[in-house]
């Protein structure tokens, strides 16, 4: 490291003479924070997208780069107003721009990336991780202009995005799963108030927000210490004897821990609502989505052998047939696939899943397949991405379910989970589980055991064969078993 890295003004001053800096004449600076307006030299791959604009997004302020023949201003800042937004767009129609790049920053990019979608640009959304710039001085100038670089040139690729009519049911579906998450802390709340005054009703009953716990919470709340009383308000259908629950009910009843149940139980029922609310939303926006192509009016009866039982915080309408309706196949007819689940995937996918090229690349979109990195011929990594997905997620939470599943996919968990453990076994199972969702949406037929039947058989002849075959190397020949009686 030399003094002139370091700051010396001598040597900076040496060094601007000989490279002839000093005498050149500076460019206009910008009415912005980043002064600085580098060049791009060195340009050496062919212009794949002509019309192309790179955008670096901010939560004040937004900068936009165009080729430089476009304008006399090839680099301008935008603020975040909608009427700033509009401005964007119609500057960059004024030149001529089709396509434009963006990185996924937040939620920022979410408003901007609709006007340009409705102002008829191409927009592709990429991910932060490609388009890291080379090491040297950072600014937002030369960010929105490396980015715009790489797009013109071919080197970036759009992420996936769902529909707009789905991304509208993701959203609301999204906000419900937090109404769901803020409504099961209260009911934490309820139980950390109940242990308070050692009232053991959350380990007696199964449920204290059902139709039992809570009746028994409004006659506590209105005054009631009756233990006997407040026993007989249970459900006939609670196993629990009277006696355990009525013995559950003796406690210290202070003033501060019940304040808190009575908040604690009005915030539940308050989520509870609003969730009611996001259901009719929900299922009058379902409503407006197209039936599958081939879809048949009645669903197929199931071939799990449990009778389905709706979830505690699934929607109030028929979410199972909805599902059929848009996509044209039952999901849930896979082990360890419930309509949550059906319904995570298809809110984060969609039905259409064209995009992806095979289910291979399906498992590597949802982080679900191993990222083999060799340097030198020597693997250096080989696990899975950490990649945030809801889809994934709710996958490895059905593929968790499969332990004591007696089908295919339950040997195929325990099988892997004997080899691999259980972290892996999981992710195994969830790749396999995205391979059948992905078949299934694709070709609308609907879940069958046979294939993995067939699969089993092949296997089988194949191991016969291969044995056949070493045994004859060895001048050996197999004979098979025959059973007397």
């Amino acid at each position: 490291v030399t003094s002139a890295s370091c700051g010396d003004p001598v040597q900076e001053f040496v060094r601007d003479v000989t490279s002839g800096r000093r005498f050149q004449q500076k460019e206009p600076t910008m009415t912005s924070k980043s002064k600085a307006k580098p060049r791009l030299s060195g340009r050496m791959l062919p212009i794949m997208h002509p019309d192309a604009a790179g955008i670096d997004i901010g939560a004040e302020e937004i900068f936009v780069a165009v080729p430089p023949d476009r304008d006399i201003d090839s680099v301008r800042p935008f603020g975040t107003f909608t009427r700033d937004l509009i401005a964007l767009a119609d500057w960059l129609h004024h030149c001529n721009i089709r396509s434009v790049a963006m990185e996924s920053t937040g939620v920022y990019w979410i408003p901007l990336y609709q006007i340009l979608e409705t102002h008829g640009f191409e927009v592709f959304l990429v991910n932060a991780h490609h388009v890291k710039n080379v090491p040297g001085r950072k600014s937002d100038v030369s960010d929105c202009q490396w980015i715009q670089y790489l797009h013109s040139v071919g080197l970036l690729k759009a992420s996936f995005r769902p529909p707009d009519e789905i991304c509208v049911l993701r959203s609301l579906w999204r906000h419900r799963e937090g109404l769901v998450q803020m409504a099961a802390e209260h009911i934490q709340h309820m139980q950390k108030a109940l242990s308070q005054m050692n009232l053991q009703l959350h380990h007696v009953l199964s449920d204290i927000v059902g139709v039992s716990g809570t009746a028994i919470l409004d006659a506590i709340l209105a005054g009631e210490r009756d233990p006997a009383k407040l026993a007989n308000l249970c459900n006939r259908r609670i196993r629990s004897p009277r006696q355990t629950v009525a013995k559950s009910l003796e406690g210290d009843y202070r003033p501060e821990h019940l304040f808190a149940l009575r908040q604690s139980l009005a915030a539940y029922r308050f989520y509870k609502h609003l969730m009611a609310e996001v259901d009719l939303e929900l299922a009058q926006k379902m409503r407006k989505l197209p039936r599958a192509e081939h879809a048949p009016d009645k669903r197929p009866p199931g071939t799990k052998k449990r009778i389905y039982q709706r979830a505690g915080n699934e929607p109030s309408f028929d979410l199972k047939a909805e599902l059929f309706r848009i996509a044209g196949v039952d999901l849930t007819d896979v082990p360890g696939i419930s309509t949550l689940t059906a319904h995570t995937v298809l809110m984060e996918v969609g039905t259409d899943v064209s995009r992806f090229r095979n289910a291979s690349a399906f498992a590597s979109w949802l982080g679900l397949c191993p990222e083999k990195q060799v340097s030198g011929g020597k693997v250096l990594y080989t696990r899975t991405r950490k990649v945030k997905n809801r889809a994934a997620i709710a996958l490895r939470l059905g593929a968790h379910c499969l332990y004591h599943a007696q089908n295919y996919l339950g040997d195929f968990y325990r099988k892997m989970k004997w080899r691999l453990g259980a972290p892996a076994a999981v992710t195994a199972t969830a790749h396999k589980l995205a391979r059948i969702v992905y078949h299934m949406l694709s070709t609308r037929q609907p879940y069958s055991d046979e294939v993995f039947a067939r699969s089993d058989q092949q296997i089988s002849a194949r191991a016969e064969m291969r044995l056949r075959k070493q045994a004859a190397e060895l001048g050996f020949q197999l004979a098979p078993i025959i059973e007397t009686a």
